[in-house]
């Protein structure tokens, strides 16, 4: 398609829990698209399942503004999940991804479009500042981007999000990959294309607190590096192969001591030590296989990522909403 033409651009926006900004959002995300020239809007907010009145919040705002669509999850079915979501439900020619917390300012898609006219296909976010983050939040983030890079075979840039615009062909190939387990800004890296960085100061969260746990970011960071890389399997098969050189070691070296000495090997601290050691090898290498396999095992399954529970704001099928007129406050 011609670049520097009008084009729709759908903004997703996954939201769990957010009355106390979620209106906030909305204005900022309107007063900074409103300056992009040539571009429709649709803003696809995907509610998470909030138990609070998030859901009853956006459907005010859609009631006021008829470029607002809402997917209102059956239950909380993770970040990941949600973005996955909106992007299925996204119907623009351009599609930003942008958390609803503010913490990625919105004025930032300007460039991004401006890049994908350019010709880049991904315009992704980088964090060159991170205010409002606990330093051991910035030391966990700064190490995984780092061993992510050195185990996965697919680079994924460093100090960034899931904050990006995104050309809908590589929206499409995205939305082919079809696994329960999704990192998805290893996936969109997965995919090629041409990819540019924007450089931004991520803000402090306007209210609220994160959703995102510490548990949690384990389990992305579990997700990312699993997902993209086969190492630790082979790290796992290096372990093992190493602790029995080290046991078939110490075996000749009893029977030497007994057939050539008629000395029996002593040492009841080193046996016992040497036991606990090979035993927390097999747990560990069986622990790593388990990570693999259950994650085989869910995709095997074949569940749906999610239900949806209702759809607000979205046009008939066939009719072209949200192209008619340039973005607007």
């Amino acid at each position: 398609m011609n670049r520097t033409g009008y084009s729709l651009l759908s903004v997703v926006i996954p939201s769990f829990n957010e009355e106390l900004v979620i209106r906030e959002t909305h204005q900022r995300l309107i007063s900074a698209l409103k300056r992009i020239p040539k571009v429709g809007l649709e803003l696809v907010y995907v509610d998470d399942g909030s138990e609070d009145t998030t859901l009853d919040i956006l459907r005010g705002i859609q009631g006021a503004d008829d470029r607002v669509r809402i997917v209102a999850l059956s239950r909380n079915f993770g970040h990941q999940v949600a973005l996955t979501a909106g992007l299925e439900h996204a119907s623009g020619d351009i599609v930003a991804v942008i958390d609803a917390d503010l913490q990625d300012p919105p004025e930032a898609i300007m460039e991004m479009v401006n890049r994908w006219r350019a010709g880049a296909d991904v315009a992704y976010g980088v964090r060159s500042l991170r205010q409002g983050e606990g330093a051991s939040k910035r030391a966990f983030s700064h190490a995984f981007y780092r061993l992510m890079n050195r185990l996965s075979e697919v680079p994924v840039p460093l100090d960034t999000g899931d904050f990006r615009l995104m050309d809908r062909m590589v929206v499409d190939a995205l939305l082919a990959m079809p696994e329960q387990s999704r990192y998805v800004r290893g996936m969109v890296a997965w995919t090629g294309f041409r990819q540019e960085p924007v450089h931004f100061e991520r803000a402090p969260r306007l209210a609220g607190g994160s959703k995102y746990s510490f548990g949690k970011m384990v389990r992305l960071a579990a997700d990312g590096i699993l997902s993209f890389s086969v190492i630790p399997l082979r790290l796992a098969s290096y372990l093992g192969f190493a602790a029995s050189v080290l046991a078939l070691a110490g075996i000749v070296y009893a029977l030497v001591l007994r057939l050539l000495t008629d000395v029996w090997v002593t040492g009841w601290t080193l046996l016992f030590i040497a036991m606990l050691f090979l035993g927390g090898v097999q747990l560990l290498v069986l622990g790593v296989i388990g990570e693999y396999l259950g994650r085989a095992y869910g995709e095997l399954k074949r569940r749906p990522l999610y239900f949806v529970k209702e759809t607000i704001g979205f046009p008939p099928r066939g009719t072209t909403d949200g192209r008619d007129g340039e973005a607007t406050s």
